[in-house]
C-alpha cells in the first residue's frame, strides 16, 4: 500500500457499508472509477484490492485509499463475509 497519502481539502460526500461473500469481486465486469478519492475501512474478512491492475492484500482493520480516476475493485478471499465502510470524498 502507498504510504504518506494525504487528502487535504476533501470532505466526506457520501458513504455506506458494503459486503462481499467469499469469492466475489466488486464491479467485476466493468471499469470502476470516481472523479474524487475514496476511502475504505475494512471491517471484517480479507481479500485483494485491485487498483489499476496492481493487486495488494487487505484484512480487517486496514484502511485503503483510492485516488481519483483509479480503476478499483475489491475481491473477497476469506471464508467469512468481507465487510467495509466506504467514504466518497468531494
Amino acid at each position: 500500500m502507498r504510504a504518506g497519502v494525504s487528502l487535504p481539502g476533501f470532505r466526506v460526500a457520501s458513504g455506506g457499508v458494503s459486503t462481499l461473500r467469499p469469492g466475489q469481486v466488486s464491479h467485476a465486469h466493468e471499469a470502476h472509477t470516481h472523479v474524487d478519492p475514496e476511502i475504505f475501512l475494512i471491517l471484517s474478512g480479507s481479500g485483494k484490492v485491485h487498483i489499476n491492475g496492481e493487486i495488494s492484500q487487505f484484512s480487517g482493520g486496514d484502511v485503503l485509499i483510492v485516488e481519483a480516476g483509479e480503476d478499483h475493485h475489491l475481491e473477497a478471499v476469506s471464508e467469512v463475509v468481507t465487510t467495509w465502510l466506504h467514504l466518497e470524498l468531494r
